[in-house]
C-alpha cells in the first residue's frame, strides 16, 4: 500500500471531519431534511472535550477504573445473573472453579484488546479490517451482531421481569418491555459520554448485593473450598452445555469491541480527535489500563463466584434445582433480605440490565461501523451520526420483537450464553493473532505470557464448544 492510500486511509479513518465538507455519515447522504455538510466540532459533540484533571493517591486510583471496571461489571449482566443462578441451582458447588479459572483467562483477553485499541489508535472492528480477509472479519462481527441482539432481548425481558417482581406481578413483564427500551434509547441518544459513564459505574454497586449473602448463608466451608480448588467435570450433555454457557456469558465476544471502542472514546475525550493523535501508547498508560481491567475483571469473577455459592446453598442444597424465573431466582437472596428478596434481586437485575443493555447494543454498532468505515461514537450528537445510532436502536427494536415471542428470560439469557460460546473462539484466534503483528503493534506486542494466557483462553473456548456440539450429536447404540 502507497503512502498516499494509507494516509487517505487514516483520514477515512478519523471521527472528526473538517468542518463544511460533505457530510459523511450514509443515512445523512440519502434522507432529507438533515445536514449536507460536517459541523464544527462543538457542534458535534454531545459535550467539550475536557482532558481529565489528574489526581493522586487514593483519588489517582479511583479516576483510573473506567473501562476495565464497566466492563467487568457489565458482564456480569442478567445474562451472568441467569446462568449463574441456573448452575448454582443445577449443579450446587460443582462449578465454582470456573471463576478462579477464568479471571487470567479474561483479564488477559481484555488486556489485549485494550492494548490494540491504545497502541493503534482505532477500534478493534478496525484494526481487523485492515489486517484480516474481509469476509472472515465480517462473518464474525454478523454473528456477534446476531448474539448481542438476542442478548439485548434476553436482558430487556430480565429488567422488565425485575419491574414486574417489585409490583408482586401486577404489572405485566410485557408492559414494561417497551418503557425500558425507551428509557435504554434515550440515555444512548442524548446523555453525554462523561455522564455515561458515571451512571455505568454508580450501577456496579447493584452486584454487592450477592457477595453480603454469600457470607450470610454460611455454607460448608469444606465443600467449597474442595470445589473451588479441584476443577469437577462430568461428561453430559447437561453439564457440557452448562460450562460452556458459564465460558460464554464470562469471555463474551462482545466485551472485546465494548473494551477497544470505551479505550478509543475515553482518547477523544481527552481531545485526542484523531487517529494520528492517539496512535501510540506510553507504558504509563498501559500500566494504568492494566490495573483498571484486572480490577474490572476481578469484581466480575468475584460476583459471579458469589453468585454460585449462594444459589447453590440456598437453592440446590434446599432440592430446588432449576432457577427457571424471576422468583425462584430471587430466592437465593432471602438470607439477606428476608421476604424482600424478590425487592434486591429485582434491583440487582434492573440496574445490571441497564448497564449491559447499552453496552450490548453499543458494542454491536462499533463493530459493524469500524468493519464498513462509518464514522460514529457515543460522544456525538446522534442527528450527525444517525447509521450509528441506528445499528444501536436496531439491535433494541428487535429486541423488544424477541419479547413479543413469550421467550422464558432465564432461560433466555442461558442460551444466549451458550451462543456467545460457540462465537468467541473464531474471533479470539483473530485478536491473538493481531496482538502478536509486529507491523501493527510494533514494540506492543504481546509477550510470551500474554500470548499463553490469550491462546490457553481461545483453546479452552474452542474445546468448551466442540465438547457441546459432540454431545449434541445422537449417538447411535
Amino acid at each position: 500500500m502507497t503512502a498516499a492510500r494509507r494516509q487517505r486511509r487514516r483520514e477515512a479513518d478519523d471521527d472528526v471531519p473538517k468542518a463544511g465538507t460533505p457530510i459523511q455519515d450514509p443515512v445523512l447522504k440519502n434522507v432529507k431534511p438533515g445536514p449536507d455538510v460536517e459541523p464544527a466540532l462543538h457542534d458535534l459533540l454531545k459535550g467539550a472535550a475536557r482532558p481529565p484533571r489528574r489526581e493522586h493517591g487514593i483519588k489517582r486510583f479511583f479516576q483510573v477504573l473506567g473501562p476495565g471496571l464497566i466492563t467487568g461489571a457489565s458482564d456480569d449482566d442478567p445474562s451472568g445473573i441467569g446462568t449463574y443462578s441456573q448452575v448454582g441451582s443445577q449443579f450446587g458447588y460443582s462449578l465454582l472453579w470456573t471463576s478462579l479459572f477464568t479471571f487470567p483467562l479474561m483479564a488477559a483477553m481484555q488486556e489485549l484488546c485494550a492494548r490494540i485499541a491504545l497502541h493503534t489508535g482505532v477500534g478493534l472492528g478496525i484494526a481487523l479490517r485492515r489486517k484480516t480477509a474481509t469476509v472472515l472479519v465480517g462473518a464474525c462481527i454478523l454473528a456477534l451482531f446476531c448474539a448481542n441482539t438476542i442478548n439485548v432481548g434476553a436482558d430487556l425481558g430480565a429488567v422488565a421481569a425485575g419491574g414486574s417482581l417489585l409490583s408482586r406481578n401486577v404489572i405485566p413483564e410485557l408492559w414494561l418491555v417497551v418503557p425500558v427500551a425507551i428509557l435504554i434509547i434515550g440515555l444512548e441518544l442524548f446523555v453525554s459520554y462523561a455522564t455515561i459513564f458515571k451512571i455505568f459505574k454508580w450501577l456496579t454497586l447493584a452486584l454487592f448485593a450477592y457477595v453480603f449473602t454469600g457470607v450470610l448463608v454460611h455454607p460448608d466451608v469444606v465443600a467449597v473450598l474442595r470445589s473451588s480448588l479441584i476443577p469437577q467435570l462430568s461428561w453430559n450433555q447437561d453439564f457440557i452445555m452448562a460450562l460452556v454457557a458459564v465460558f460464554g456469558t464470562t469471555i463474551s465476544p462482545y466485551l472485546f469491541f465494548w473494551q477497544a471502542s470505551s479505550e478509543v472514546d475515553q482518547m477523544r475525550e481527552a481531545g485526542k480527535r484523531t487517529e494520528a493523535d492517539r496512535r501510540g501508547v506510553q507504558m504509563s498508560e498501559l500500566k494504568e489500563a492494566r490495573i483498571d481491567i484486572l480490577v474490572g475483571m476481578f469484581f466480575s469473577n468475584v460476583v459471579m463466584y458469589f453468585i454460585i455459592l449462594t444459589t447453590a446453598a440456598v437453592l440446590h442444597a434446599h432440592g430446588k434445582t432449576g432457577a427457571q424465573s424471576a422468583d425462584q431466582a430471587a430466592q437465593a437472596l432471602a438470607p439477606l433480605a428476608g421476604p424482600f428478596a424478590f425487592v434486591l434481586f429485582a434491583a440487582g437485575m434492573i440496574g445490571t440490565g441497564l448497564l449491559a443493555i447499552p453496552i450490548l447494543s453499543g458494542s454491536a454498532a462499533y463493530a459493524v461501523k469500524e468493519f464498513f468505515g462509518l464514522k460514529g461514537a457515543l460522544s456525538v450528537k446522534p442527528w450527525y451520526r444517525p447509521t450509528f445510532y441506528g445499528v444501536m436502536v436496531l439491535s433494541v427494536l428487535i429486541g423488544i420483537a424477541l419479547n413479543l415471542l413469550h421467550v422464558n428470560p432465564i432461560r433466555a439469557l442461558f442460551i444466549t450464553a451458550v451462543i456467545n460460546g460457540m462465537v468467541a473462539p473464531p474471533l479470539m484466534v483473530l485478536i491473538v493473532l493481531l496482538g502478536s503483528d509486529r507491523k501493527v503493534m510494533g514494540d506492543k506486542t504481546s509477550g510470551r505470557f500474554s500470548k499463553g494466557l490469550t491462546w490457553a483462553a481461545t483453546l479452552v473456548m474452542a474445546a468448551a464448544a466442540v465438547s457441546l456440539l459432540v454431545t449434541l450429536v445422537p449417538h447411535g447404540h
